[in-house]
């Protein structure tokens, strides 16, 4: 069983390398090749310590799943961001922002595991509802979530993928899920 930590600064690049190969494979067919053949782990890790989430002070946690010593996922949570925009929070629900499992560990229930703390993260911090943004054609995630209890709930989005220089990005749907939680679990209703 894997454990689950708070992230440290010393994380990011471990972090980004999961977040790189989980897009490489989940994205497949989903985001174009170029995009994806372009991520670069070092660029990621430095975007992650920019972010800063590791601050006390910040907003937004990323809780670490690590096999010994490696860390084979991550999810983030915090206030649910207005437009996707970290700068305009709603506090009046709980986002989980990101969560990512290295394709390695798939099936393994690394992912439940950090669905499971980062809720228990949300409700410590008082959250009683919560959402998220997946890929409208991401099957798997959508599955997923839907076998953990959230429910799509209406609205849709369009996340702009950035492309090389010159290019226009790419808009790929997003359905947004939702959820009541409670001491740490998703309740059957979600009305």
């Amino acid at each position: 069983m894997p454990e689950v930590r708070q992230e440290t600064p010393d994380d990011a690049e471990a972090i980004a390398g999961v977040h790189v190969r989980a897009w490489q494979a989940g994205y497949a067919g989903l985001v174009p090749a170029d995009v994806l053949d372009r991520l670069n782990v070092a660029a990621w890790a430095q975007r992650r310590r920019e972010v800063g989430t590791t601050a006390p002070d910040h907003p937004f946690r990323t809780l670490v799943a690590t096999d010994g010593e490696r860390i084979v996922g991550f999810g983030t949570f915090g206030p649910y961001r207005i437009d996707q925009d970290r700068d305009r929070l709603d506090p009046a629900y709980g986002e989980i922002v990101s969560m990512y499992v290295d394709p390695t560990y798939w099936g393994h229930g690394i992912g439940r595991t950090l669905l499971t703390a980062s809720i228990a993260g949300l409700t410590g911090q008082g959250w009683r509802t919560m959402r998220l943004w997946v890929l409208d054609g991401n099957h798997r995630a959508r599955r997923f979530y839907e076998a953990a209890g959230l429910r799509p709930d209406g609205e849709r989005s369009v996340y702009q993928v950035p492309r090389s220089p010159g290019q226009t990005p790419v808009g790929l749907d997003e359905v947004r899920y939702l959820a009541r939680i409670d001491d740490g679990r998703i309740l059957a209703d979600t009305g």
